[in-house]
């Protein structure tokens, strides 16, 4: 078969650059998948996409060929880049790497002012790190000047009650639920105001 009668979704594959093997792909199944991983009903999926639910249920059922336009519709709608709607993710990305970490069983590094709880130990080369803190200082002054590292960092409060200091922003209160994502190359400190020592979240990036 030559590339002019390839089906219009692989002549778009190749478009965008991929010159490797093509794969028969089930349009509709891609689709459905997609749509349940955003826990989206077939209206809510068409509403975004701004199509009918009636047009959205034929593709998904195979029961029609979808334009490139209505194609580049649930892209948009779907958030993604055109390329993904039509290439599965690779299971050459898949390493089913898991680590499970029971309550109190984290690894324990301590400091004057953190008490920190690391979680996932047993893998290596993470893309973040996440832990969790019990917040022992009460006062900035505690600090020996403002934290930095590289990445970015977010934290979540799970217990009592915090103070953020950042290096460009005024003090943030912050309770039980609350959260916060910011530059860790930014300054900043975290102190309990609550009579407890406060307990977090926290997960930082080690990009």
């Amino acid at each position: 078969m030559t590339q002019d009668n390839e089906p219009s979704l692989i002549r778009l594959a190749r478009e965008n650059g991929d010159t490797g093997p093509v794969e028969p792909l089930n349009l509709g199944a891609r689709v459905r998948e997609l749509r349940k991983a955003r826990d989206w009903t077939l209206e809510q999926a068409a509403r975004e996409a701004g199509l009918a639910r009636s047009t959205l249920s034929k593709i998904e059922n195979e029961q029609m060929s979808p334009t490139f336009e209505l194609m580049k519709k649930l892209a948009e709608g779907l958030g993604i880049g055109m390329p993904q709607l039509f290439t599965p993710p690779s299971r050459a990305q898949v390493n089913g790497r898991m680590d499970v970490t029971r309550s109190e069983q984290g690894s324990p590094h301590v400091t004057a002012t953190y008490e920190h709880e690391l979680l996932g130990a047993g893998l290596t080369k993470k893309a973040m790190l996440p832990y969790r803190a019990r917040i022992r200082a009460r006062s900035f002054d505690e600090f020996d000047g403002w934290v930095r590292h590289d990445g970015e960092e977010f934290l979540y409060v799970l217990t009592g009650a915090v103070r953020l200091y950042t290096e460009f922003y005024e003090p943030v209160e912050m309770k039980r639920g609350d959260s916060a994502y910011y530059d860790a190359s930014m300054g900043h400190n975290l102190v309990s105001t609550s009579v407890e020592d406060a307990l977090i979240l926290w997960v930082t990036s080690l990009d």
